[in-house]
């Protein structure tokens, strides 16, 4: 990799470990909405979101600690998924207000639109515009509050060990 790139891709580890975090969580929210709301939860769109964003949240907070934000941390780790969970719960109402908005405000469903207009709605304001703005606030959530700097997470293997 030549320098200048290495040295941008360092500076921005975390961002990018986030992003790939994220990408996973993306994937796994697309795959439960989708299996959700085509099938079982077919009249409830907004409930298949959630049920998918929280499922995605548990891969993410897992991926996330183990992985983007390994380095930060040192709270005990009940504290630190409270805190986790809590801001991605804030992050659960934001992906989910666009496809809310979406279908009742501008009703964007079918009878009043083609089947076809609906799912884009869907899509856009759900999985893009929704989670844009979930991922902005998660991650600067989480560097400020979850995994902040200055509570680096111990590497010594005694302060490792059973200290969460």
């Amino acid at each position: 990799m030549p320098e200048p790139l290495q040295a941008l891709v360092l500076k921005h580890r975390e961002l990018l470990k986030f992003a790939v975090v994220g990408g996973t969580a993306f994937l796994v929210d697309n795959a439960v909405f989708y299996g959700l709301k085509l099938t079982i939860l077919e009249p409830k769109p907004v409930t298949a979101k959630i049920i998918a964003v929280l499922v995605a949240t548990i891969v993410s907070y897992v991926l996330n600690r183990e992985w983007s934000f390994r380095t930060r941390g040192g709270r005990e780790r009940r504290h630190e998924a409270a805190l986790f969970f809590l801001v991605s719960g804030v992050g659960l109402v934001l992906s989910s207000a666009p496809l809310w908005i979406s279908r009742y405000v501008f009703r964007l469903e079918t009878p009043d639109v083609s089947l076809v207009t609906q799912e884009i709605a869907d899509f856009m304001s759900a999985q893009i515009i929704g989670t844009l703005i979930a991922m902005v606030f998660r991650f600067w959530a989480f560097r400020k509050w979850v995994f902040p700097d200055e509570l680096l997470r111990p590497t010594d293997p005694a302060g490792a060990s059973g200290q969460r």
